[in-house]
């Protein structure tokens, strides 16, 4: 099994969403609440970390179901949905079982995400919505500096598709486990290719220029 990065900085990253990034974590719901919409039955959360938005999904109506990589942060959220520890592109999950399923900040932690959303597709009931949600593949990564408010210059970098430390912020999330890019065509056509029909897109930021990029997909019935 791949060893998962934040299994080193699980506690920190508990205290961190919670505390540090509530506001960015409030963003984060509201987009869910947006495109996943209420509705009832198994959400699968694929990649759940702590469960840190858990709380949304049921008060949406859904009932959480978590799929995680991480010991270290599958420890925080046992105490709040029931979960398995799998790697994402190898789901312990039946076909067609899941209404709903959401991947929230979750993309640049894996290094084939086309393959967790083909495997999302799969256990995704037929007419079932999965919600992608993360980092704004144009504007937020190592190629991207965000350090001046209101403006972000973006560099070569946008290219390269491996893992990289690089960071414009030296106390964040990526410079403690690094990041996979996703050009935003290739996560586009991983979508399509997963056989889901892409119906609404988000963008949110703190300011003009926004640092999440999110999207509701459905499975063709």
């Amino acid at each position: 099994m791949t060893i998962a990065a934040y299994d080193a900085i699980a506690d920190w990253y508990e205290d961190y969403v919670t505390t540090t990034a509530v506001e960015y974590s409030d963003r984060v719901r509201a987009l869910v609440a947006k495109l996943l919409g209420s509705g009832s039955g198994r959400c699968l959360d694929l990649c759940c970390g702590t469960g840190a938005h858990v709380a949304e999904l049921r008060r949406l109506g859904w009932t959480p179901v978590g799929a995680d990589l991480s010991a270290g942060q599958l420890r925080h959220a046992r105490d709040r949905l029931p979960v398995v520890r799998a790697d994402a592109t190898a789901l312990p999950l039946r076909d067609a079982t899941f209404p709903a399923g959401v991947c929230l900040l979750a993309h640049t932690d894996m290094p084939d995400y086309p393959a967790a959303i083909a495997e999302a597709a799969r256990v995704l009931a037929p007419g079932g919505r999965l919600v992608h949600l993360g980092v704004h593949p144009c504007y937020v990564g190592g190629f991207a500096d965000r350090s001046e408010s209101g403006r972000v210059v973006v560099d070569g970098g946008y290219a390269v598709r491996e893992r990289t430390f690089r960071s414009w912020n030296s106390t964040g999330v990526r410079a403690r486990v690094g990041a996979w890019h996703l050009p935003l065509a290739d996560l586009l056509n991983a979508v399509t290719a997963a056989g889901l029909v892409p119906t609404r897109v988000e963008e949110s930021g703190p300011g003009p220029l926004p640092d999440i990029f999110a999207l509701q997909a459905v499975k063709p019935t």
